[in-house]
């Protein structure tokens, strides 16, 4: 066991159903230190790449992380809204999708691209008079916050060009997106522009700034007796970060 480790970043794949917090808290027993904190959530439902940072010196260096931009690979179920824009929320709206063709898919996505303004979602993390948002609208308190200017830098479908229908209503988009972007609005505008509605079935972060998904540890290998040792062996150290981050 390496009993000099002071401070270091960790790249984890959260599976589903996992809060990000929850995922703290694993690396947090596993290392046996308190100052352990994540450098941008991910909801539940979400899967994906999150980075996790022990020792002040490498919590220091949260917001610099933070500020890159993110990919994800999102699915879409059209026709259907609910309160949360995702699975954990009740269904507030059902419609038929109708008939959607590749070209119209294409001319939506294309509206979205490039800089936009987007209204953060009434579930959120987002804090108002020191409680986050869905403090509030757990309460039926609707607590709506000013839009905020995203950038968009890749939108486009993934799973093939066929016709979207009631028959076949899932979407599945790759988003690259600057810092502060919600996918979840993302994909309840997409549905509102298409004219049927839609939540996020899916939603997996790959990337934040230069950190791929593919490069981290698994939230199985987080459980096991060895979880100290499998983080040990992929830590990146506060220099590292400082080269990666310049």
């Amino acid at each position: 066991m390496d009993t000099d480790f002071e401070a270091g970043t960790f790249l984890i794949d959260k599976p589903e159903g996992a809060s990000s917090f929850f995922m703290v808290r694993q690396v947090r027993r596993a290392l046996g230190m308190k100052k352990v904190g994540h450098a941008g959530t991910l909801d539940p439902f979400a899967t994906g790449l999150l980075v996790i940072c022990a020792g002040r010196p490498a919590t220091r260096m949260i917001s610099e992380i933070m500020a890159g931009d993110k990919e994800y690979l999102a699915t879409l179920r059209l026709g259907i809204e609910t309160t949360t824009l995702d699975p954990e929320g009740e269904v507030t709206c059902e419609q038929s999708v109708g008939q959607v063709s590749p070209q119209q898919v294409e001319a939506c996505l294309q509206r979205f691209r490039g800089e936009i303004d987007q209204v953060p979602p009434l579930y959120s993390a987002l804090k108002h008079k020191g409680k986050p948002l869905y403090h509030y609208a757990r309460q039926g308190i609707t607590i709506v916050k000013p839009p905020r200017r995203i950038f968009i830098h890749t939108l486009e479908r993934t799973d093939g060009e066929w016709e979207l229908s009631d028959a076949s209503p899932f979407l599945t988009i790759r988003v690259i997106c600057s810092k502060g972007t919600y996918i979840r609005t993302l994909g309840a505008d997409i549905g509102r522009v298409l004219g049927c509605g839609a939540y996020l079935t899916a939603l997996r972060r790959t990337r934040s700034g230069c950190f791929h998904v593919q490069d981290a540890i698994t939230g199985q290998q987080l459980r096991e007796d060895d979880a100290r040792e499998r983080l040990m062996e992929k830590v990146l150290s506060v220099s590292d970060m400082r080269n990666l981050l310049q």
